[in-house]
């Protein structure tokens, strides 16, 4: 099994057509390579001192191959298919919550509208003592323990203790489909801009961005800000049929051409729902593929302002095939092209290592708090449909530069980061406050915030745990101090309202400290 496996892998992996029309191609003949590899499996079963473990081997193998190829080909063992690719399927089976481990606790901390465990009554900051009468604190706090327990088919069920104030309850939980939303929130900034946040590209991201569009407008929305920072992208037809919201019929979106792959365009249909307003795009070095092939579009084009930091710069096109033993295949089988003809894929030439160093290159040499800094791989420039230059060959530069905010990284913050305090101390408190009246809602904690006290008891906790401020340094520093502790401030409110009423306050209490969201209300204004 292992020996055609190895045969189908080697195969794929040099001779596929992309098309989703026709078969793969495969040759006549088999190539130097594979008898090679062939040959060295045969030496290895029939002569190794031990047992070889034919199965490690391949995968190892696999990898090995795909690896001289590009860093986006990757092989996915049959055991982890399912897990890969929920988040661009749209949803999973299990039991509708998402958690956070606390001290060797899971803690819920949020529990999805209409899923199974909101309909028998579990509630944000119960805590998983038990899961089908096994343990589950201390030792077996572990994330793998959770999703292999509380995952499973739909339809099945799984009995979860939940320890809630003090007192025990037990739920029968009959696991369903549970959808995994694109856009994590959306709201009004003011009273004409709409604000939408899409963290990734999935089967269902175009109709929950029609929905949120159709909602803002009726709020009185006139301009839209789409945040796709942190974005890593998704479905390249997904990435089409939302750049498809905002252009014209018959304007062109994007292309991909490949060796096997001939040329072919993707336009605009006409029937987007935001193609008057004004539009910003909220770009930056965690944006990738989808994403850039959106603000790529609506920067060639001109149809609205892109702003934040160079994008990733990932223009492959990546087709899954499978392969018999339930694994699969993601090859790079082209490369796509924004609508001026830019490609935006940087250089791998120096291997995988440096290629996902990247990032941090970008940091130290400075440019992810200064433009000038940035330096593109292609030199060959390009227009928008008004004339502008753009650069193609590193990802996508955008029209409005927003620095990225260092000031607040002062050595306390990273330690209390480090520690977990962040994700810590916000839930244990709002645990421990959910019944109170100064919580009953939103406008009740904003109005009652300042009288929690929650910065000295943050300290407090801080200084159990080992960390304390360097009072001489800070004292050498008195801005920068200043500056990391108002985003403190502000990060301690926004994750507590998390914690209490959902990810949708988190961001209405940050935009206070988010440069690139001020930013793009700033241009719209």
């Amino acid at each position: 099994m292992c020996k055609k496996l190895f045969l189908i892998v080697i195969v794929s992996i040099f001779n596929f057509q992309f098309s989703f029309a026709q078969k793969p191609f495969i040759p006549d003949t088999a190539s130097n390579g594979e008898l090679r590899v062939e040959e060295i499996m045969r030496l290895i079963d029939g002569n190794y001192v031990d047992g070889p473990d034919m199965d490690k081997m391949g995968d190892e193998a696999i990898k090995a191959m795909l690896k001289a190829l590009d860093p986006h080909s990757v092989y996915i063992a049959a055991k982890d298919v399912q897990r890969a690719n929920e988040g661009l399927q749209g949803n999973f089976e299990g039991v509708g919550i998402s958690f956070q481990i606390v001290s060797d606790t899971i803690v819920v901390q949020e529990v999805i509208e209409g899923g199974p465990s909101e309909k028998v009554g579990i509630k944000i900051g119960d805590k998983i003592i038990g899961i089908d009468s096994i343990g589950a604190t201390g030792d077996s706090a572990k994330n793998d323990f959770v999703f292999r327990h509380l995952r499973g088919k739909k339809g099945t069920t799984v009995v979860v203790d939940i320890l809630r104030q003090g007192t025990v309850y037990t739920f029968h939980i009959v696991r369903d489909k549970i959808p995994i939303y694109s856009i994590d929130t959306y709201f009004m900034a003011n009273d004409t801009v709409g604000y939408v946040r899409l963290i990734r590209f999935a089967r269902t991201s175009v109709q929950e961005f029609e929905k949120a569009v159709k909602a803002l407008k009726k709020q009185g929305m006139t301009a839209l800000v789409l945040d796709l920072r942190g974005n890593a992208g998704g479905y390249l037809d997904i990435a089409y049929g939302m750049a498809n919201e905002f252009l014209d019929r018959g304007q062109l979106v994007v292309y991909q051409e490949g060796r096997r792959t001939p040329r072919q365009n993707y336009r605009a249909t006409g029937r987007g729902v935001w193609r008057q307003g004004r539009l910003v795009v909220l770009i930056d070095e965690g944006s990738a593929s989808a994403s850039e092939i959106v603000s790529g579009a609506v920067q060639d084009w001109d149809r609205g302002t892109v702003v934040g930091r160079r994008s990733y710069g990932k223009g492959l096109v990546q087709r899954m095939f499978p392969l018999e033993d339930g694994g699969q295949i993601r090859l790079t089988t082209a490369r796509y092209y924004t609508p001026s003809g830019r490609c935006i894929q940087r250089s791998y030439d120096q291997g995988d290592a440096a290629y996902h160093q990247d990032v941090n290159n970008r940091y130290r040499h400075g440019e992810l708090v200064n433009a000038d800094s940035i330096h593109f791989s292609d030199t060959v420039t390009y227009k928008t449909a008004h004339g502008r230059i753009v650069h193609g060959g590193g990802g996508i530069m955008p029209d409005v530069f927003v620095p990225m905010d260092t000031m607040r990284l002062t050595d306390y913050f990273i330690s209390l980061r480090g520690k977990g305090l962040l994700n810590s101390f916000p839930l244990q408190w709002a645990d421990q406050h959910r019944k109170s009246a100064e919580v009953e809602d939103f406008d009740a904690y904003l109005r009652n915030y300042d009288t929690f006290g929650l910065d000295s008891l943050l300290a407090a906790a801080a200084i159990e745990k080992g960390v304390v401020r360097d009072l001489e340094k800070e004292a050498a520093e008195p801005e920068r101090t200043a500056h990391s502790d108002r985003y403190l401030h502000l990060l301690l409110k926004a994750q507590v309202a998390k914690d209490l009423f959902g990810t949708e306050y988190y961001y209405k209490v940050m935009k206070e400290v988010d440069d690139g969201y001020r930013k793009a209300l700033e241009l719209l204004r």
